[in-house]
């Protein structure tokens, strides 16, 4: 069972298939098995060396209780450490919310380990609907989720509120109250290859899509009918998109 260790703390990450180094990064409340339950890691493996981490706090890493361990800083950092363990110079970064508001900071802490991006349902914006999570420390889990609820603008499903009870939730409150400030000033140098993704029914899609329009090298899919968590379930509707654009680098 592999970790990094990244500022003294253990990241998990899983291994699986051959090819081009593909990274994948999930979401808050969310680990490395999202990807292999919903369906990505059975079909990317085929074509990719796909690397999925559980984001500190998640999973099977290290959960501090402290908000100053979950800067953005530090989570790109995370990022590095796992590639520095693999040996990998640059990779392809797939991530989705969390894990791409983490893209953005990998473009401004570690650009140069970046070979495209492909980030879904995350825009670089300041995000003050975080501070739901202000004065919160975990303890109560129907508090947590509320505030969840507020940072989304949607219903959690009662077998998503199972799946985010069973995480640590002090980690989860301490790590959500890191402020999500403004990172558009990156937009117009971020020259690299992107993919931009966002379902049209999530709060966050006018955003993903205005961002798009100040990168040099960006694609943006919208996902009908599709929800924030509904993004990183329909795998039957990210896959063709992802599989396209990952070719496409190829090609290049």
């Amino acid at each position: 069972m592999p970790f990094a260790i990244s500022a003294g703390r253990r990241i998990h990450y899983e291994v699986s298939g051959q090819g081009p180094d593909l990274f994948l990064h999930h979401g808050f409340t969310s680990s490395s098995q999202a990807w292999r339950f919903f369906g990505f890691t059975e079909v990317l493996q085929q074509h990719y060396r796909v690397i999925a981490l559980d984001a500190l706090g998640h999973g099977l890493s290290d959960k501090p209780h402290e908000t100053a361990a979950y800067t953005l800083q530090q989570r790109s950092a995370d990022v590095v450490a796992v590639l520095d363990d693999l040996g990998i110079d640059k990779v392809h970064y797939c991530g989705y919310s969390l894990g791409g508001w983490i893209g953005y900071g990998m473009v401004r802490h570690a650009r140069e380990r970046l070979q495209s991006l492909m980030l879904g349902a995350a825009h670089p914006y300041a995000d003050a609907s975080w501070d739901a999570f202000k004065g919160l420390d975990g303890a109560d889990a129907n508090a947590f989720i509320a505030a969840f609820e507020s940072v989304l603008n949607e219903r959690i499903s009662p077998q998503v509120k199972m799946l985010i009870r069973a995480n640590d939730l002090l980690a989860l409150a301490a790590a959500a109250q890191q402020p999500r400030i403004s990172m558009d000033e990156l937009l117009p140098l971020i020259d690299l290859p992107c993919l931009m993704f966002c379902g049209d029914a999530d709060a966050r899609h006018a955003a993903v899509e205005r961002c798009v329009k100040l990168l040099p090298r960006a694609r943006f899919v919208s996902l009908p009918g599709v929800t924030h968590f509904g993004g990183l379930m329909q795998s039957k509707l990210v896959l063709p998109p992802l599989l396209d654009f990952l070719s496409g680098q190829a090609r290049g």
